[in-house]
Parts: structure tokens; C-alpha cells; sequence
């Protein structure tokens, strides 16, 4: 199965912590507006305004609002990983059920209280960047990497595409869950993690 590359890059790295410091503001202020007035109001003067920096520093890292969304989508992606491993290491090794929980429970997590991500998600659920970039599969790819401890076997082609086949259909279910409910039914949100540890069990048990 062949692996997606990470997101759009930036224009220009940063390189110094003052600028690292001012991409952050902008991608927070980006997320903020997501919130308050959605994808297609969004504008790079907007989130310049909202961040408190010059129309300028905006175009050094983003071409345009959809390359800006992007690396939000990347940043959450980063996140998202970042809050796993941290749950992964708590909980100790309780095999693949209990840490596919925890990688359903931050994800919900992140979708109820992280700004923006309700909209733009990990790149799912706006055009973001490359049509071709199949945010889905880079996803799929960092999940797999963060199961691998759990999973008593090495990965191959048969558990990737297992595991790309779960999150497309998590993301698929999770959308109808948030749906049906703001913060997500929990009724829909069980069938899923049900629907979810039965397909993987045919091949991780």
C-alpha cells in the first residue's frame, strides 16, 4: 500500500523561536475564525488581525487560506498523536482494544473542545491543500504507527489497510454521530467502537 506524504509544507520554515512563536498565533487564530465565521469567510487579512501581526507574515508561511487550513489540519494531526502516545503511556500495555479506544476517545476529545477542528479535522472535511493528498490515509498511516507496541506483531500491508479501512469508517460514523448530536451520540458512538473492534479483530486477534 503506498504511503501518502505529510501535508502542503509551509513557504518558509520557521527558523527563529520569535517566528515559530508568530506561526503559532496565526494557525490559532486561524482555528478561532474557523469557529466564529466558518471556511468560506475565512481571510488571511482576518487572521492577520486576529493574531496581531502584519498582512506580511501571513503570505511568509501561507500562499492562501487553503494552505493556512492545511497546516492546521497537520498541526492537529500532530496533536492528536501527541495526546495518544501520552494516553498509550499511562494506560501500559493492554493490548490493541484498549489502546483503539484511546486513540476513538482523544479523537472525540479533540472534535468536542480543540478550535477549528470541527471543520477542518485532520483535512477531511474542507478542500484543503491537494485534492489528491487523501488526508484519511496519512491518518490511517500515523495510527498504525502508534498501535504498532500494541499490536504483538509487525505491521504489514494486510493490518495497514485494515487500519485504513477502520478510519475511514470511524470517520465516516463519528460525522454521524455529530450529526445527530452537537457534542456527538454516544448511542452511534458505541455502535462505532463496536462496529470497529469486531473488523480488527479478524485480523489483529
Amino acid at each position: 500500500m503506498m504511503h501518502v506524504p505529510h501535508a502542503t509544507p509551509l513557504r518558509r520554515a520557521p527558523v527563529q523561536r520569535r517566528s515559530a512563536e508568530r506561526l503559532t498565533r496565526i494557525l490559532d487564530a486561524c482555528a478561532a475564525l474557523l469557529d466564529e465565521v466558518g471556511y468560506d469567510a475565512l481571510s488571511t487579512r482576518a487572521v492577520a488581525q486576529r493574531a496581531g501581526v502584519p498582512i506580511g507574515s501571513v503570505y511568509r508561511f501561507f500562499g492562501n487560506k487553503r494552505q493556512m487550513a492545511d497546516a492546521l489540519a497537520q498541526r492537529n494531526l500532530e496533536r492528536y498523536a501527541e495526546r495518544v502516545t501520552e494516553r498509550l503511556t499511562e494506560t501500559g500495555d493492554g493490548g490493541w482494544r484498549d489502546a483503539l479506544d484511546a486513540v476513538l476517545d482523544e479523537y472525540l476529545a479533540m472534535k468536542r473542545t480543540a478550535p477549528g477542528f470541527s471543520l477542518v479535522d485532520f483535512g477531511n472535511q474542507i478542500p484543503v491543500g491537494d485534492r489528491h493528498a487523501e488526508p484519511n490515509h496519512r491518518v490511517a498511516d500515523r495510527v498504525t504507527e502508534l498501535l504498532s507496541g500494541s499490536l504483538g506483531r509487525r505491521p504489514d500491508e494486510a493490518v495497514r489497510r485494515a487500519f485504513l479501512v477502520a478510519v475511514e469508517t470511524a470517520d465516516t460514523l463519528v460525522q454521524l454521530a455529530f450529526r445527530v448530536a452537537p457534542d456527538g451520540d454516544e448511542a452511534i458512538i458505541d455502535e462505532a467502537r463496536e462496529l470497529l473492534a469486531a473488523y480488527l479483530g479478524r485480523v489483529l486477534d
